[in-house]
């Protein structure tokens, strides 16, 4: 596989068997987010949980470096994480915007 084969199969897992399986990917990382915030007493970020998703498949590449699907899965959610950050973002800026209305 080259790079372009990689990213291609990163979003074509994220916008397709994925997405249908699991539904809206903010919304169920945002799910994890409120389990782990309960187990760890303390708030989990949507966006810490991807980093804390990359970082597992950067430790099983660590001991096996040509497992194709860990290089994938983290195009994934480097792909999704950006996207939850620019939601979020432009999420706060509206927020922002209607209080500043009221």
């Amino acid at each position: 596989m080259n790079r372009d084969d990689i990213l291609k199969s990163a979003m074509e897992l994220i916008n397709g068997d994925r997405a249908k399986d699991y539904g809206d990917a903010h919304q169920n990382h945002q799910r994890i987010a409120e389990l782990w915030s309960v187990v760890f007493g303390i708030k989990i970020t949507v966006y810490q949980v991807v980093l804390c998703l990359i970082l597992l498949k950067v430790a099983r590449l660590i001991y096996s470096p040509n497992k194709i699907d860990s290089w994938v899965d983290i195009g994934g959610y480097t792909g999704l994480g950006g996207e939850f950050v620019e939601k979020e973002k432009n999420q706060k800026q509206t927020d922002k915007y209607l209080w500043d209305k009221k």
